[in-house]
């Protein structure tokens, strides 16, 4: 397995590659070119394209292009692949948990294909969500053609998922760390995907980065900020508990808007046509309102303005104003341009949004006097922001701190990312979540061994009267027994008492109309002498084996020291009921 996520992790770093041209190309040559828009953007990363000469910003251009690359973007998607439209990371988490890890092989390609096409026209989005797919669906093809196994292959998924973004986002670590994290809402890790992923993800890293010669973080800031004031925990506070309504507005707003494009009575590519046409329309309302050009920052990625945020450009309270229109209208053009059919990721909106509350919070703070350095809270903000949001909050501390090069913020981020994963508990941006391992159907029937283990027969068995029968009682006394009783399973005593064999129901129900045999036949003569009987300190996982191993309904009772000494019956039944009430009980306790 160590191999194969070897294998995954350079597959996903020349997917990441070829993906980051693709965007970069469509973008230099439709925004940049035709719409005059060119944009800063984290100076960690290498522009590959240059944009020289470009001239100024045609309004008219900025409106049609997302619209036209939306058309295109959603053609592509529902064509070839619809699981593809969307932000693509929840498609992987369902792979993952409802369909044995598999994922069909063209889907990564149309993925990467559509959402370059997104970006590069404006459209709002990230680069998660189409490298994510990638190295997922790559895992997921060489599991199947190696014939492995559902869980070999959810895990060489995983471990693709992990390497994407890893590598994208210059962050090793924390995309290994959130492929295992991001599967569930609760703070739980998928301890069986850890090592791959750290595998793959430290190959693709390598891969991307050794690929363009930069080793570097994706955000570049000249002096890290720092946490040395204490009297700023205040202001983080305030901050956490303000970023939870935005969480909620943000995935309120993007499903709220997908249920309305999904009943538009269009044909889908017209509706992400729509979709892009308002991604359009939004920023240029934007910067004609504002008229500030890092208004536009609510377009494609957007890191421009947090990279700007962190160098000390957008300052004061005009710089509150922008970054608050930014943050706003970003949750707007990315619902837009992704709830419609576009194709795109939300973490890396999801950073610009958090960015930008955050920023706007530490510049106002540094206005009133409370704060000293507002770009540390550009820092936490992202990292609570989507903490909250995506129910990740230790891969996203790892990953802002690995995205700026600065782990000096750890614990007003810890702080932060507690307050927003508490208090946002009720929503989340993936859908397809399960809330624990033992919720999901990956897992179904792992934890159900490690209860019965812990309870036992004794504490099951029921105190009533059952029949039982003398191995010599005639075929005609046990006819009539058996009609007279609901029992289905007769025990057979010796002369002594002690238990000689058993017989069902069904066993004798093919003499009952056989009169020759009444006076013939006894007990003895219908028993099995192979006798399947559990003890009283047997566990249940214990019995539910020996139920299983005829498909039985109910099992003798022997005493502990005596295998024939017969103490009851036990019902299947009573095993079911015991475990359910147990479960039910756990569940209280957790609540």
């Amino acid at each position: 397995m160590a191999g194969l996520a070897i294998v995954v992790g350079v597959v996903a770093g020349i997917g990441g590659i070829l993906f980051l041209y693709a965007s970069d190309w469509v973008f230099h040559h439709m925004m940049a070119g035709l719409a005059g828009y060119a944009p800063s953007g984290p100076r960690g990363e290498k522009h590959l394209f240059a944009n020289h000469d470009v001239g100024p910003v045609i309004a008219w251009a900025i409106v049609l292009i997302p619209g036209l690359g939306g058309l295109v973007s959603g053609f592509i998607c529902n064509r070839f692949a619809p699981e593809a439209k969307g932000h693509g990371t929840d498609a992987a988490i369902d792979a993952y948990h409802r369909r044995g890890g598999l994922i069909r092989s063209r889907v990564p390609f149309i993925k990467g294909l559509a959402t370059a096409i997104t970006l590069g026209t404006g459209g709002s989005g990230g680069r998660e969500g189409p490298i994510a797919q990638i190295g997922a669906g790559f895992g997921s093809f060489l599991a199947t053609k190696l014939k492995l196994g559902q869980r070999q292959r959810r895990i060489l998924l995983a471990a693709g998922m992990g390497a994407g973004v890893g590598a994208v986002f210059r962050a090793p670590l924390a995309g290994a760390l959130f492929a295992s994290e991001i599967l569930y809402r609760e703070a739980e890790f998928e301890s069986e995907v850890l090592l791959p992923s750290f595998m793959s993800s430290a190959v693709a890293y390598c891969v991307l980065c050794g690929w363009f010669g930069e080793f570097g973080t994706l955000f570049l800031i000249e002096k890290a900020p720092v946490f040395d004031h204490l009297s700023e925990l205040g202001v983080y506070t305030v901050m956490g508990l303000l970023l939870v309504p935005v969480i909620w507005f943000y995935i309120k707003t993007f499903y709220g808007l997908e249920h309305l494009f999904e009943r538009l009575p269009w044909p889908k590519p017209l509706v992400a046509a729509f979709g892009g046409l308002l991604t359009g329309g939004t920023a240029l309302a934007a910067w004609k309102l504002s008229g500030d050009p890092d208004s536009l920052s609510v377009l494609s990625a957007g890191y421009g303005v947090i990279q700007r945020g962190l160098d000390g450009i957008v300052n004061g309270w005009e710089g509150v104003r922008i970054l608050l229109i930014v943050a706003l209208l970003k949750i707007f053009t990315t619902s837009f341009t992704i709830s419609s059919g576009g194709s795109g990721g939300v973490f890396g909106p999801s950073m610009v949004i958090g960015g930008g509350v955050g920023g706007a919070i530490g510049l106002a703070a540094k206005q009133l006097g409370y704060v000293s350095d507002p770009t540390s809270f550009i820092i936490v903000g992202m990292c609570g922001f989507f903490a909250g949001a995506a129910r990740t909050p230790i891969s996203t501390i790892i990953m802002v701190s690995e995205m700026t090069g600065s782990y000096k913020l750890l614990l007003p981020a810890m702080w932060v990312c507690t307050i927003t994963f508490a208090l946002a508990s009720p929503w989340t941006l993936y859908r397809k979540q399960v809330l624990t391992r033992a919720h999901s159907p990956a897992h179904k029937g792992e934890f159900m061994v490690p209860l019965l283990q812990n309870m036992f027969v004794r504490d099951v068995l029921e105190d009533r009267n059952f029949p039982t029968v003398t191995i010599g009682t005639p075929l005609r006394d046990v006819l009539m027994l058996v009609a007279s009783t609901h029992a289905d399973y007769f025990p057979v005593l010796d002369d002594d008492g002690r238990l000689a064999g058993i017989f069902s129901a069904h066993d004798v129900r093919s003499f009952t109309y056989d009169d020759t045999l009444n006076e013939l036949a006894v007990a003895a003569d219908l028993m099995t002498t192979n006798i399947i009987s559990v003890s009283p300190d047997d566990d249940l996982h214990v019995a539910l084996q020996r139920f299983n191993l005829k498909n039985i309904d109910e099992l003798p009772v022997v005493a502990n020291d005596d295998k024939n000494k017969l103490v009851g019956m036990m019902r299947r039944r009573a095993l079911s009921r015991a475990y359910h009430q147990r479960l039910q009980e756990l569940r209280e306790e957790a609540e």
